[in-house]
């Protein structure tokens, strides 16, 4: 199968490119050629800035799928699928959970839970324009591809290469063992995807020319963030004590994996099964915090972009929960 990827050297695409290669498609990636550019020396590239409206690498060629993993405004698809018109047969749309209305429908949501209202005044990307944005992507998408359009709405993905902090943040901090700063409750339950098997889902989607939307997160049974934290010190080896301390104690917008809000736990309890019958695995959480940890280490544990320092929980427990 000859694939196009819009993207293709971040986490996600990243993980799309491992995967389809692993299984013999012939891949093309349309990217800005800025990041990442030793990566899969193999695969033809095309240059093109896409905040730009740069698609002039796209004039010709043709493939039997696209995977657009860097649209994030309606004007990005819709600039790409001009430049493509008829020469690809399926556009598959990594879009987001974050299209659902809110506080939405409780545990156990499936894909025809009522999407929030689309937006097309802005391209600013924040948290209340994020999902409306998708949701807007999605719509042009289907208008223009119909039955054959295919929309993959991931959860929290986790893994390594992972840019973000979220699960890495806690593989480390469990690594050094001992009591554990929560800005957040125990029991909040986390639904995390391993990016490989959402990467599985997608290339498999591809495989089977499937239409309609898919949930791309991790197993619907409760996992709480107490027992990700717990989960994560087993896979370094060492013992952990969670202690709660308010949500005050951290001065930032986001801590990792942490939601604030019980309103919003509901969106960590999706329904995953019209993706696993497609075919998305489900790799077991301890095998991805043990890959996370693997990677991390590898890479020599660069800073990360948010959490505790270790002397500002250090700081935290000593004002909010003082060892006895």
């Amino acid at each position: 199968m000859r694939i196009l990827i819009l993207g293709g050297t971040g986490f996600i695409g990243r993980a799309v490119v491992e995967d389809a290669l692993a299984h013999g498609h012939d891949l093309t990636l349309f990217n800005r050629g800025r990041s990442d550019t030793t990566l899969f020396p193999q695969v033809p590239r095309l240059v093109g800035d896409r905040d730009a409206d740069d698609y002039a690498a796209l004039a010709t060629g043709t493939w039997d799928a696209v995977v657009d993993c860097s649209g994030y405004v309606p004007r990005h698809v819709n600039g790409a699928m001009d430049a493509l018109g008829d020469r690809v047969h399926r556009y598959l749309f990594i879009s987001t959970n974050a299209v659902y209305q809110r506080p939405g429908i409780g545990p156990g949501g499936t894909e025809d839970t009522p999407l929030r209202a689309p937006i097309r005044d802005t391209e600013e990307l924040l948290e209340e324009t994020y999902g409306p944005l998708k949701v807007a992507c999605e719509d042009d998408v289907r208008a223009r591809f119909g039955a054959r359009a295919t929309i993959v709405r991931p959860g929290k993905v986790a893994g390594p290469h992972d840019p973000q902090t979220g699960l890495t943040y806690w593989v480390r901090r469990a690594a050094r063992g001992g009591r554990v700063a929560l800005p957040g409750r125990p029991e909040q339950p986390v639904q995390l995807v391993d990016s490989r098997d959402l990467a599985r889902l997608i290339v498999r989607l591809l495989e089977d020319d499937r239409a309609g939307a898919f949930h791309a997160v991790g197993p619907a049974e409760a996992v709480t963030l107490a027992d990700v934290i717990h989960a994560c010190a087993r896979a370094a080896g060492t013992s952990v004590e969670v202690v709660p301390v308010p949500w005050e104690a951290f001065e930032g917008e986001l801590f990792p994996l942490v939601r604030e809000d019980p309103e919003e736990w509901a969106t960590q309890r999706r329904d995953p099964a019209r993706a696993v019958a497609a075919g998305m695995p489900q790799t077991p959480l301890a095998t991805t915090i043990a890959d996370v940890l693997a990677w991390d280490r590898g890479r020599g544990e660069p800073e990360l972009d948010s959490g505790f320092t270790q002397e500002q929980e250090a700081e935290v427990l000593a004002k909010y929960s003082p060892a006895g």
